[in-house]
């Protein structure tokens, strides 16, 4: 007898990914001047474009102007690659189901194509955790780990706090490091400059005893104390020197390849005050809101006189781009304002009393608050700044894990760990134990420990250093 077959229907829902959503997607992330270099290769590509408003007594531009920017668009044209498949559950921006209904325009290359003088880390760092994993999981916090290094590559936010801000495990997060570790250049996500040389000597195989004990007293080799580097190492001095030659052919500072020649202002996108009636009100900064248009009547003359096929393509190809990107650019906007207000409402305290005031917030709180994805806000904040009456601060420097059993932020406990140092006397030197007393005296609730690891982050000596500081002043 035949085996009988059965045939079954099923009903699903996916996200289908389109190259034009992509873009839209990384849209989100660009700061104010790579958005700004985007939009000006844009502007010299697509003749339908324009920049401001267009006075009402302006000429239309001819059919040989059109043809002239056609040709100069084709010569220009770089080769595409394909950019490579989103996560899954990848998040997607309100103006997801507008973008994704249009078609891929061969016009637009990828941005990472328009940007590629200027590669910077994260970018660099984004396209190796592609390929390293398919776990989703772990491919969302590799992100929020890129996302937060330093420029020269460093990730220096205490680790713990980080998983607890993102809601995952310590472990998880430990691994996610050490996948990032593995990529190129050699040493990046490091937390320390041991770390960092140690990464770059492993992968070396020069990662021997005594080398491992030479990083881990860097101090020594800070103060030449030769002879103490040679008794800890237990090398001779022959040894010790070309130790110390191959540390210094190392690179402390992988990340700095990737910086910029000039080291950008922080500008801010968003710009919070105070109103006269007391409320905050929160806009965007019309200086780093590029304004462009879609020139409709130009494309109406043209479209009346053009006859070629290839033209008409073009032209297809060039009003389809137009309105991708006017329209994407209008609801980047719209995201930006919107995840801006949220963290202006769940920080108010700040806004009105300091740092002190900060609250534990996380990607996820807002999120919820907003109706969006997490790596939607986290998108948003990458290369973002507010500019506040208390200065101008990024959008990541908002978000902060709770810390000890209240509902205090961590950055805020570090602030007034720093405060409370601060105003210490020469004679009458705070221990971590007293600061944490004293802590638990207004409310917050930290181990001693906590404020030894707060201390260290925030780079002030112990107790038995300052003590001795002060005497050496006096």
């Amino acid at each position: 007898m035949c085996a009988m077959q059965r045939l079954e229907l099923r009903q699903g829902q996916s996200l289908t990914m389109t190259p034009q959503l992509v873009q839209s997607i990384k849209l989100l992330q660009l700061s104010h001047a790579e958005l700004a270099a985007y939009v000006e290769a844009e502007l010299e590509r697509n003749p339908l474009l324009q920049e401001g408003e267009t006075p009402a007594d302006a000429p239309v531009p001819s059919l040989a102007h059109f043809l002239r920017a056609k040709q100069k668009a084709e010569a220009a044209r770089p080769r595409l690659v394909p950019g490579p498949p989103p996560s899954r559950g990848e998040a997607v921006p309100a103006s997801g189901g507008q973008a994704a209904s249009a078609g891929h325009s061969e016009l637009r290359p990828e941005m990472g194509d328009v940007l590629a003088q200027a590669t910077n880390l994260s970018a660099h760092l984004e396209a190796q955790l592609d390929l390293a994993t398919a776990d989703p999981k772990l491919r969302m916090i590799g992100e929020h780990l890129i996302h937060n290094l330093n420029e020269a590559g460093y990730f220096t936010e205490d680790l713990a706090e980080f998983a607890a801000r993102l809601q995952v495990t310590p472990e998880e997060a430990e691994t996610a490091l050490r996948l990032i570790q593995s990529f190129e250049p050699s040493g990046v996500g490091a937390r320390n400059l041991a770390e960092c040389l140690s990464i770059q000597l492993h992968e070396r195989d020069r990662l021997d005893p005594a080398m491992e004990a030479l990083l881990a007293h860097l101090h020594l080799v800070a103060r030449q104390d030769f002879s103490g580097l040679r008794k800890v190492c237990g090398v001779d001095q022959e040894d010790l020197a070309d130790m110390l030659a191959e540390i210094r052919r190392l690179e402390p500072k992988p990340g700095l390849a990737f910086a910029p020649a000039v080291i950008d202002v922080l500008v801010p996108d968003v710009l919070v005050r105070t109103t006269p009636e007391g409320s905050l009100n929160v806009e965007l900064n019309p200086d780093t809101l590029p304004r462009i248009l879609l020139n409709r009547s130009y494309y109406a003359e043209v479209a009346k006189v053009v006859r070629k096929d290839e033209d008409k393509s073009f032209l297809s190809d060039c009003l389809q781009t137009a309105s991708w990107l006017t329209r994407s650019l209008d609801q980047r906007a719209k995201t930006i304002l919107k995840v801006a207000a949220e963290i202006v409402r769940q920080q108010e305290g700040f806004f009105r009393q300091g740092v002190a005031a900060l609250r534990p917030m996380t990607l996820r709180s807002v999120a919820e608050a907003i109706g969006m994805h997490e790596s939607t806000i986290s998108r948003v904040a990458a290369n973002k700044a507010i500019g506040t009456e208390r200065g101008t601060h990024t959008m990541k420097f908002f978000f902060s894990a709770a810390t000890g059993e209240g509902e205090h932020s961590a950055k805020a406990v570090r602030h007034r760990i720093r405060l409370l140092i601060e105003a210490e006397r020469p004679s009458d030197v705070l221990s971590d134990e007293a600061i944490a007393q004293k802590l638990r005296a207004d409310g917050i609730q930290v181990a001693r420990r906590t404020v030894a690891k707060y201390r260290e982050a925030l780079r002030i000596p112990s107790s038995a250093e300052r003590r001795r500081r002060y005497k050496l002043k006096a």
